[in-house]
């Protein structure tokens, strides 16, 4: 249908052709005047066009109750909008979208606190395997009874007796002749005796070595070298005798024997240690040149054990000995030690068969000895020797013996006793 021209409001007059009847000429049209007057005049004729004009543009038109019916009278809706990659399954509201749901956090936080969470998790895991495995390698380590009958009265500080001993058990006889050591002969003696100080004040842990020939006096016994006592009456004869010899209370007791001490050695895959001489040994087992060196279990413990060819004999040997033993705390203690789990199982299971301790020694104990060797491997620590008067004393009834210089090892053991800084006179 078309629309009216709001223009056709009004009719507008047709002026007549010059050949009106009458002979009369149609008058011009003033759009100013009135419709009826023509210059005056009255008009004869008005013609009114009534034509409407056509627009060829489609109106809108309102839909019939059958069209409205029709699902083709409305226009078809926008399609929905993509969902996201990350939508929730058919069937299930996102996360987000759940009645009363908190707004999901973002990814990467989230993913971050599980990181730190599992790197929690391990190290807490290695922890509890580090310290598992000590205590559990503590329980099967051999005890003894090394109470001494007499009790010295308790002194500052605290102090241990660490003991290497020419002990075989354990060795099979293969094992006994690659190491010379020689057969198991009965009876046991000591080959290395070492008094550790580790003071309550924060001083300098101390290293003490008392030559295994030292004569002195062995309660019941008389007097004798101070090996004797160990094999006259075990770790309790021995640790009197060093009490009353040095008026120092023994707060601990610690063994090794000659096959514990090789295969901790091994344990570690050898260790450093500096060779000063050549050192040829027939009955120690080793045949070493001068120069640093990683040596094995064999070679070690013939290093700690030889005296016959060190023009000092015994107190040598005494020297090596605290030398090896801090090298030896101070390889345990290595990044490549602690990290490997293999060589750490190792390590502690090695020390669990081959030592021995006091009955009322405790782990602490242990690694109190362990951190102060260690400390004298590294020179924080003192290693000292009981000060030696005469290495060579002819004695009647035990041949050539150590006999310490009275005077200055009281002084020695009384700076010890009172747990007081060692000066240069004191050493």
């Amino acid at each position: 249908m078309s629309t009216p021209d709001p223009s056709e409001d009004y009719a507008r007059p047709i002026p007549q052709a010059s050949g009106h009847p009458g002979g009369r000429r149609a008058p011009e049209f003033d759009e100013n005047q009135s419709f009826g007057e023509f210059d005056g005049q009255t008009e004869d004729a008005v013609v009114v066009d009534t034509r409407r004009r056509v627009s060829f543009a489609r109106a809108p038109r309102e839909a019939t109750r059958g069209e409205q019916a029709s699902p083709r009278a409305a226009p078809a809706p926008p399609p929905p909008p993509a969902p996201p990659a990350s939508a929730a399954p058919a069937g299930r509201l996102p996360r987000a979208a759940a009645v009363g749901a908190p707004p999901s956090r973002p990814r990467g936080r989230f993913r971050w606190r599980r990181i730190l969470v599992g790197l929690l998790v391990l190290v807490l895991a290695w922890l509890t395997f580090m310290i598992w495995v000590p205590v559990n390698a503590w329980r099967n380590i051999e005890r003894v009874d090394n109470q001494p009958r007499t009790i010295v009265a308790d002194t500052s500080g605290r102090n241990y007796l660490l003991v290497g001993s020419d002990s075989r058990e354990g060795l099979t006889k293969a094992q006994m002749a690659e190491y010379a050591t020689g057969p198991d002969e009965g009876g046991r003696r000591t080959d290395s005796i070492m008094l550790v100080h580790v003071s309550d004040r924060g001083g300098q842990p101390v290293v003490v070595s008392i030559p295994r020939d030292s004569y002195v006096p062995i309660p019941g016994n008389g007097t004798n070298k101070i090996n004797a006592a160990y094999a006259f009456g075990g770790a309790r004869l021995l640790t009197e005798t060093v009490e009353q010899a040095t008026g120092l209370r023994v707060d601990g007791y610690l063994e090794i024997g000659f096959g514990g001490f090789a295969s901790v050695v091994d344990s570690l895959g050898g260790v450093d240690v500096c060779v000063s001489q050549n050192m040829r040994d027939e009955l120690a087992g080793i045949d070493l040149k001068a120069g640093c060196q990683v040596l094995d279990g064999k070679n070690a413990l013939g290093y700690v054990r030889s005296r016959h060819e060190d023009p000092r004999g015994d107190l040598g040997r005494a020297e090596r000995q605290r030398q090896f033993l801090g090298a030896l705390m101070k390889k345990a203690a290595t990044v490549s030690t602690v990290l490997v789990p293999s060589r750490y199982m190792a390590l502690a299971d090695s020390v669990s068969k081959g030592l021995t301790v006091g009955s009322s020694t405790s782990l602490a104990d242990a690694l109190a000895v362990a951190q102060a060797l260690r400390a004298v491997g590294s020179g924080a620590g003192l290693a000292l020797q009981v000060p030696v008067e005469n290495p060579a004393l002819q004695t009647k009834n035990a041949g050539i013996a150590v006999k310490w210089n009275t005077e200055q090892a009281r002084v020695l053991f009384a700076a010890l006793r009172d747990d007081t800084p060692l000066t240069a006179g004191t050493r």
